[in-house]
């Protein structure tokens, strides 16, 4: 049934049974809205059905009769219901069962699952340490934690919205980055005074958290072959107050092999 129905109405129905089975939603509001929706956006039958089965839906779990699958049967069978469990490609959980194992396949498909998490940086070039920013985000009432790991980083998983509308990345204060891009400048650990060359540096994190390290002594050299993402790395450095420490070079680095 599923298979032959038209794409529109089956993703429309795939947002009811997620707002159902994984969000919990209640079931009376999320049968209305998707109705609409399914009026609106095809045809008063496609609502009808939308209607039955969704209802159909909230009865099975109701009854905790949910169908799910079973990890049974060969590999190919176990990886297909693992796929399905935990909303993965199959050639994706074979190859990771195979070289992982299973348990550990497992993780990582529930890791991947889960709610990802924000990273701000201080923005050191305009004297604004971590403690400073944890200070604005209690402000805010955004909960947050510092990073285990850098120095400037705090990881935010929600109240995002509330750190846009405080003005604090208009105004240079932190900057939205995450973590493994920060690890990598640690591991350049700029220094005030060195010359720097960033290849294939647009967006430009990496390039404005090298500079804001180089404490107004020094260069980083940001090239990339995309101008108008050179142009916002550009307004960005002027943001954060490291513009003199930036340069960018609009040119194919294979000129410079």
């Amino acid at each position: 049934m599923f298979r032959s129905m038209e794409p529109l109405l089956l993703q429309i129905l795939r947002i009811g049974f997620y707002e159902i089975v994984k969000l919990n939603m209640p079931p009376y509001a999320v049968v209305d809205e998707n109705v609409k929706l399914a009026k609106v956006a095809l045809r008063p039958g496609a609502g009808n059905m939308v209607n039955g089965i969704l209802r159909k839906l909230v009865l099975v779990k109701e009854n905790n009769s949910l169908p799910l699958p079973k990890l049974e049967g060969d590999s190919r069978a176990q990886a297909r219901a693992l796929a399905t469990l935990y909303s993965h490609p199959v050639w994706m959980v074979r190859r990771w069962t195979k070289y992982l194992g299973q348990e550990e396949a497992i993780q990582l498909m529930m890791w991947n699952n889960s709610d990802p998490s924000f990273s701000l940086r201080a923005n050191a070039a305009k004297g604004i340490t971590r403690d400073d920013l944890v200070m604005q985000l209690n402000s805010l009432k955004v909960p947050h934690e510092v990073s285990l790991h850098l120095d400037d980083f705090v990881r935010v998983k929600i109240g995002l919205q509330n750190v846009i509308r405080a003005g604090l990345l208009k105004e240079g204060l932190c900057s939205v980055q995450d973590e493994s891009a920060g690890l990598v400048v640690s591991v350049v650990d700029p220094q005030p005074g060195e010359d720097i060359i960033d290849c294939c540096a647009a967006p430009g994190g990496k390039t404005l958290y090298m500079a804001s390290r180089l404490r107004g002594k020094g260069k980083v050299h940001a090239i990339d072959i995309n101008k108008g993402r050179l142009r916002i790395l550009k307004e960005t450095a002027k943001l954060q107050k490291v513009d003199g420490v930036v340069d960018t070079i609009h040119a194919d680095l294979r000129t410079f092999a």
